[in-house]
């Protein structure tokens, strides 16, 4: 990761299914760099159930957008050929490309098949409530279109170890755990999510890791995938769900092969910092967590406004304690309006929090698609692209070296960033989430008799620098100001 380098989430969750999406990131491959993203996270990118999938739905991860499957050769987003160009498009600006993998389960299988199972609690999934009896899945994958090209890998039942869905009984809503050597209720395994007792399950068809065929296939098309497509890094999702040995063994391979510098960061979307220490624990602090906890905390603020006391805004994130290892961000396609994580944060305090993301000294920022140009479907929302364009400025040109914080007020809170060698003047921010203010902050006795302007436009006047070094900053009601030192 650069020195100041920022992740783009390119993606939200009602993009069209016009399969141009790869075809469009290529074309804006040189205003992310200009702008000063570093790298790029992009969906899913194999066949999913149809062509309208967003990729959650994996199917075949071997196909790329190359084959004739589930009725579309290309994915939403494009077909193979398209994804390479993007990439190199990419590539040729110096921004690097993090795939989203997607390996708790599969959908869409091929072919039903014949298998035995319990029921158990969806509330404790460690409780089964019915004696074992046998239920028809789709758990049979052979991706005919593919024709074993790539791998001669198919799966069956063995290689799962639970469902959501019984052909016998279609309307029927349970879970069912499938029965077999080595399956079953393992009341002790904690190296999964605990919700629910037991939180291994999640949706489709759950993958079983602990079956050695399932373990190397998946090393090995991981080794493929990386080298196929020419990815620096990956984003596991739903890793609350997956083994977490399993997580630390990938982990370990993808990098003994391509090198320590592989980027690996992990959706685990749980926001009580002692869980969230023990999983980095357990992956020996092997790769970078989103700070769910932080995005919670915006969206608090945003709810509750002037009565949510912002000296509590880092309160247990996981940027406050492991600041190398975290990715914050603001919003992103499951947070947004109609998904199930809903957790959008209001459009008024979204410049306040990319301030707090992207102006500070920890952490590294996740600019999201949907924040920056708009997202579609039901709901739309407006981006904020200006406002953000602004924040990234600062970023590219100012906000670095050392931090000083003024988190000394329950609604007017504010930093001051010292520069460096090379962007020796620095930035002052200055925000509220209730009526304007004004803070002195300290910027340097060098600077006494320098005048200070609002970088945002929000408010007018410059500071002057007094002969103390500190300035008297303002900032309107439920805003945020960014000072520069004028030239």
């Amino acid at each position: 990761m650069r020195v100041n380098g920022i992740m783009m989430q390119y993606f939200e969750w009602y993009l069209p299914n016009d399969g141009n999406l790869w075809n469009r990131l290529k074309e804006d491959a040189s205003h992310l760099r200009e702008i000063g993203v570093s790298a790029v996270w992009i969906p899913p990118c194999y066949k999913g159930t149809g062509a309208d999938d967003p990729g959650y739905g994996a199917y075949d991860l071997y196909d790329l957008g190359e084959f004739d499957q589930k009725g579309t050769v290309r994915t939403k987003y494009g077909t193979k050929q398209e994804l390479l160009d993007c990439i190199s498009a990419l590539h040729d600006n110096g921004i690097s490309v993090y795939a989203d993998v997607v390996l708790n389960h599969k959908a869409g299988g091929d072919e039903l098949q014949t298998f035995t199972v319990v029921e158990v609690d969806p509330h404790d999934r460690n409780n089964g409530i019915t004696e074992p009896y046998e239920i028809e899945g789709y758990t049979r994958f052979t991706f005919p279109g593919r024709n074993k090209r790539y791998s001669d890998f198919q799966w069956n039942w063995e290689h799962f170890s639970a469902t959501d869905y019984n052909h016998r009984d279609s309307d029927k809503d349970a879970i069912y755990l499938i029965q077999g050597e080595n399956k079953g209720i393992d009341v002790h395994d904690d190296s999964v999510s605990n919700e629910f007792a037991n939180f291994d399950y999640l949706m489709f068809t759950d993958v079983d890791y602990k079956h050695p065929d399932v373990y190397n296939e998946t090393k090995k098309w991981l080794s493929w995938f990386i080298r196929e497509t020419g990815v620096d890094g990956i984003r596991l999702d739903a890793i609350k769900h997956i083994n977490d040995w399993f997580v630390k063994d990938i982990v370990d391979h993808v990098r003994g092969e391509f090198g320590e510098d592989f980027y690996v960061v992990g959706e685990y979307w749980y926001y009580d910092q002692l869980v969230i220490e023990e999983y980095l624990r357990n992956v020996d602090y092997s790769i970078d967590l989103f700070d769910v906890a932080l995005h919670f905390n915006f969206k608090k603020a945003s709810d509750e406004g002037e009565a949510y006391d912002m000296r509590r805004l880092f309160n247990n994130s996981v940027v406050a304690k492991h600041p190398t290892k975290t990715v914050t961000f603001v919003d992103n396609h499951d947070s947004q309006p109609m998904q199930a994580l809903e957790s959008f944060v209001q459009g008024w305090f979204k410049p306040l929090a990319y301030a707090l993301i992207l102006l500070r000294k920890d952490g590294y920022p996740c600019l999201f698609l949907g924040d920056y140009y708009g997202i579609g479907g039901e709901h739309p929302q407006p981006g904020m692209q200006w406002i953000i364009d602004q924040l990234l400025d600062v970023r590219r040109d100012f906000a670095y070296g050392d931090q000083e914080d003024y988190f000394d007020h329950e609604n007017v809170v504010g930093w001051v960033r010292r520069g460096d060698e090379e962007h020796p003047d620095g930035c002052v921010v200055i925000m509220s989430n209730g009526e304007e203010g004004v803070k002195p902050m300290f910027v340097g006795t060098d600077y006494a008799g320098s005048s200070w302007y609002d970088k945002l436009g929000h408010v007018e006047e410059d500071v002057i620098i007094g002969d103390d070094g500190r300035g008297w900053f303002n900032v309107q009601s439920g805003s945020v100001s960014v000072y520069l030192k004028r030239v």
